[in-house]
């Protein structure tokens, strides 16, 4: 099946050394992601469920192909650009491939477009994609690839991610209401709290 083939050649890149989240990003994100996406299609019947899974596979091929935070402000381009080439190789239709690079460029639009009004595909992707930050060691995992930062700086970029994730991300009122008390505990783990600790 090409959605399988799709998801090895994504699988051999990010378990690449020269990617800079090559010990983790397999398991700790993009399975969790394919999950999350295949539990939201059960969800949402209407859904494309094998464009959907075309996104999770290829929803970070850029930044996977970027390799390190240096280069990750080409990994949208690097997104569409490889990803069309990908797709054509793996032998997609044309139908299939533009609407999957599509919802790819929509989706890393999130801080331009307010993707509630997304179709449901982009919805479901970019929701999952949130989601799965607040499952396991990710926020942790940031941690441990920036070790060079101060303890501050790791904070404070952790309480960005998962705010941006929250605000612009997650659109899905089902994942808004199955997150919220995962999203509060990074804030509050991340944050400096001042005052009382147990009594409030």
């Amino acid at each position: 099946m090409k959605i399988d083939k799709l998801k090895e050649h994504v699988i051999k890149c990010a378990t690449d050394k020269n990617f800079i989240h090559s010990d983790w990003f397999i398991e700790s994100h993009l399975e969790i992601v394919e999950k999350l996406c295949n539990e939201l299609c059960d969800f949402y019947e209407e859904a494309d469920r094998d464009v959907v899974n075309i996104l999770v596979w290829l929803h970070d091929y850029g930044k996977i192909l970027a390799k390190n935070y240096e280069n990750f402000h080409k990994s949208d381009a690097l997104a569409i650009s490889k990803g069309r080439e990908l797709l054509e190789d793996l032998g997609f239709s044309k139908d299939i491939i533009d609407i999957s690079i599509k919802y790819v460029e929509l989706n890393d639009k999130k801080m331009e477009i307010d993707l509630n009004q997304a179709p449901i595909e982009v919805k479901i992707i970019s929701s999952a994609d949130a989601a799965a930050h607040f499952i396991g060691p990710f926020f942790s995992l940031y941690i441990y690839d920036n070790s060079d930062k101060s303890i501050e700086e790791l904070c404070e970029s952790n309480i960005k991610k998962a705010q941006k994730d929250w605000n612009r991300k997650i659109v899905l009122p089902e994942v808004k209401e199955r997150f919220k008390e995962r999203y509060e505990w990074i804030l509050e783990g991340m944050s400096s709290l001042n005052g009382k600790y147990f009594l409030k």
